[in-house]
């Protein structure tokens, strides 16, 4: 039960910079964006989400400047090694999904506009269909392309692109005339699977991270009792 928001994770972050609440707050809404809130492991959700930041200011005794404006330059460095941690936990929730073998990331390129490509990266990253070819090494364009049809926003199936851990499978719509069995379920092997759309239609792009759908996941599920 883990896609935006969250579901039943409780994520906390500290660090003893000396920050206004303000400051951190509004680090951690535009941190999330890219992060926590591009993860999905099934798209099932529940009400107990929660991540906290916390800035105790205890650096502050060794120097630290004191920082109570969002815009202030000194965040510069700050903002990088928060967002890099916010990166880095998420990750760590995708891979340790239920059951999981492998961690998938989906990208979406040339998209008319973000949200687009959003709603398409997580329609391909909650697909059973797609999650348990994953789940079994094939790399199986057509569920791609199911799922880039069932989100409901701009595709051209003419104009599509794909690639599996970089080697393409799919262009203009067809399968790729170079494509290549051998060298494509070698790759499908790797315990991180990439999974790139290209739409063709505009410049905007995202990214969201999942994992395979296993045997496992299901046992998981269908053992457990409230």
């Amino acid at each position: 039960m883990i896609m935006p928001d969250m579901a039943t994770m409780l994520s906390f972050i500290f660090t003893d910079a000396p920050l206004s609440a303000g400051v951190l707050q509004s680090l951690l809404k535009a941190g999330v964006e890219d992060t926590f809130n591009a993860l999905t492991i099934d798209g099932d959700t529940s009400t107990s989400d929660t991540l906290l930041a916390f800035a105790t200011g205890a650096a502050a005794a060794n120097g630290a400047p004191k920082i109570s404006r969002a815009s202030d330059p000194r965040l510069k460095a700050f903002t990088k090694a928060f967002q890099k941690i916010l990166a880095d936990l998420s990750e760590q929730v995708a891979r340790d999904g239920e059951g999981a073998r492998k961690l998938v990331e989906v990208v979406v390129e040339g998209a008319t506009t973000k949200p687009s490509a959003r709603k398409i990266a997580m329609s391909i990253a909650n697909s059973p269909l797609v999650k348990t070819a994953i789940a079994g090494e094939d790399a199986n364009w057509g569920r791609v392309v199911m799922a880039v049809g069932k989100a409901g926003e701009p595709a051209n199936r003419d104009k599509l692109s794909i690639s599996f851990n970089g080697i393409r499978v799919a262009k203009s719509g067809a399968r790729d005339p170079s494509y290549n069995e051998k060298e494509v379920s070698e790759a499908m092997k790797a315990p991180k699977i990439q999974i790139k759309v290209a739409l063709g239609l505009g410049k905007a792009k995202d990214r969201v991270l999942t994992c395979d759908l296993t045997k496992e996941y299901v046992a998981i599920n269908g053992d457990y009792r409230s």
